[in-house]
């Protein structure tokens, strides 16, 4: 997946949003492929998460993610499953709640056919997507 970009509209506040977003210790609980979520190390707003997900086989990947600003979220990878692993949230409020804007930046470093990449942008990033606006919603 060279790159990716996806944007949803969610029905809470950016700071609701990214109280969810940043609950990453939460993730296995509401994202079906997150089998562990990890946080090693916490700085202020600064993060080191071990994650380990399921997409055909069980992927295990170090982040350090920077909360910027209340509305802005990003990461790069520290080590572990993937060649690059880099993407961040920015959110805006709006009258309905917030616009979220996801991207992601994301080598596997092994060769992986055009069709599974393809089903991982179209299918598996709105899935999560979805995940995360269902959460957001149920936390209210």
């Amino acid at each position: 997946m060279p790159a990716a970009r996806r944007q949803i509209d969610v029905n809470v506040t950016p700071e609701k949003l990214m109280a969810v977003v940043t609950d990453f210790a939460a993730y296995p609980r509401f994202l079906p492929e997150m089998e562990e979520a990890t946080i090693l190390r916490r700085d202020g707003d600064v993060w080191v998460v071990r994650f380990a997900i399921r997409v055909v086989r069980r992927l295990e990947y170090t982040l350090r993610l920077e909360k910027q600003n209340p509305t802005t979220l990003r990461w790069s990878l520290v080590e572990g499953s993937f060649k690059a692993n880099n993407g961040g949230w920015d959110m805006a409020a709006i009258p309905a709640g917030t616009r979220a804007d996801y991207h992601i930046d994301l080598d596997v470093g092994i060769f992986v056919p055009g069709s599974v990449m393809k089903t991982l942008v179209e299918t598996s990033l709105p899935a999560t997507l979805a995940a995360f606006k269902k959460e957001a919603e149920r936390r209210g």
